[in-house]
């Protein structure tokens, strides 16, 4: 300081330069320089300080009130080293403090938060170890699934237990999926193998139809027949497309029989599909109800029925439950849009029955835009974060769908409301 032309508690001005004095272990520091007189040089400094004052008065509001503070550790730190090299005439001393006490704070925190996390992480390992074993690989997946989401919302642990507890973690779930992939891949040959005696007793049924002895190719139709129920069970899809093959070639062979004995055939419905058709018939009725909105709450008491039904895939009525849940799904959609007409429009009843129609249209094509909107952006985030495995992605998949035929129908109605306005039109 000598030679300084003008002197202040926290710095002076020496050869038209402004200086910081020295604190702790930090030497005096040059800041700035005089641009017109010393004392405006000095009060322009001293203001600076003010910046820094209200950052850690800032940053100390932000930690108090966090949730999770200890994110803040790393905001903490920069504000001490920007503080330490800020160009500005103050006290910064009761500042680092601060910050430093702030600090011993922080880290004490997280010290406790790692422990914590390490407890946790240690007790998902041991649940991840439980899930893995399971044999059901489907359960076992959905178990495996939830396990990670909850290691994953679970924050770090201690740098030396890092890598060990996240190889532990992770070899486990290599192996179960190693494990998992082989097993598809055994029952992947054995469903090829069974799809090709499915296709040998096709190719046989298929021949019955050119027998001379009808009563030769009965009985063996009878013997295929047995055969064919023993072979074991095989993916839907593919037991769809040879089960209608093999029906196909069954029933010419026995049009051909009965026709050739005089036999008049009585069709038999499995009890269970009778009960289906009921189901049908009964939402059938109800979308014609006056009061869509209390039909729908009936439809979904069919529903349920419908689930209770178990019929083996290979009775199964596809066209029969497709036209019942496209029944249902209309139905609900309806009720969805007078629910919105008259939340919207309380003197409906009383407008024509042109204008009833017309603003139907309206509110179904916004809704109908807005749930494409909706689907579009749900199909993106999908793509984002599937993994490309069936069964890990099943949920989201499924939840893609029911919106695809929510717009589906939606669609359907919107077009159906078309044509009757150009039939009110002319």
């Amino acid at each position: 300081m000598e030679n300084a032309t003008l002197n202040d508690e926290y710095g002076y001005v020496k050869d038209s330069k402004v200086f910081l004095k020295g604190y702790l272990d930090f030497p005096d520091r040059q800041i700035g320089e005089v641009k017109r007189t010393e004392q405006e040089a000095i009060d322009y400094f001293k203001n600076r300080f003010n910046i820094v004052l209200n950052k850690v008065e800032q940053l100390e509001r932000e930690i108090d009130e966090a949730l999770n503070k200890g994110s803040y550790l790393t905001k903490l730190i920069q504000l001490q080293r920007k503080l330490k090299g800020f160009d500005a005439l103050g006290d910064f001393v009761p500042l680092l403090n601060r910050l430093e006490g702030k600090e011993e704070y922080l880290k004490g925190l997280i010290e406790v938060n790692q422990l914590k996390n390490l407890e946790i992480k240690r007790a998902l390992i041991e649940d991840v170890k439980v899930a893995a074993a399971v044999t059901d690989y489907a359960a076992a997946t959905d178990q495996i699934q939830e396990i990670k989401a909850k290691w994953i919302r679970t924050g770090p642990v201690d740098k030396e237990y890092q890598e060990e507890i996240e190889t532990t973690f992770q070899q486990i779930l290599d192996d179960f999926f190693q494990r998992r992939r082989d097993y598809f891949d055994e029952q992947n040959k054995l469903n090829q193998h069974r799809i090709e005696e499915y296709e040998k007793l096709i190719k046989i049924t298929k021949t019955l139809s050119y027998a001379k002895d009808l009563d030769e190719a009965y009985a063996k139709a009878r013997d295929v027949r047995n055969a064919w129920n023993n072979i074991g069970e095989v993916p839907p899809k593919r037991f769809f497309k040879v089960n209608k093959a093999y029906r196909h070639f069954l029933k010419l062979f026995y049009d051909k029989y009965n026709a050739a004995k005089g036999i008049e055939p009585k069709v038999r419905v499995d009890p269970r599909v009778l009960e289906q058709q009921k189901l049908l018939a009964q939402a059938e009725a109800l979308l014609k109800s006056p009061d869509i909105i209390e039909a729908s709450q009936e439809a979904k008491a069919l529903l349920s029925k419908w689930k209770e039904i178990k019929i083996p895939f290979k009775l199964a009525d596809k066209e029969l439950s497709e036209r019942f849940r496209m029944i249902c799904d209309k139905i609900f959609e309806l009720s969805y849009l007078a629910r919105v007409i008259s939340r919207k429009y309380p003197a409906f009843d009383l407008k024509s029955p042109e204008e009833q129609l017309r603003t139907k249209y309206r509110e179904l094509e916004w809704l109908t835009k807005r749930e494409k909107s909706d689907l579009e952006f749900a199909q993106l985030e999908f793509d984002r974060t599937a993994t490309g495995d069936p069964e890990i992605d099943k949920q989201a998949a499924g939840r893609i769908n029911i919106q695809k035929r929510k717009v589906q129908m939606k669609e359907r109605i919107l077009i159906e409301f078309e044509r009757k306005l150009k039939a009110i039109t002319g």
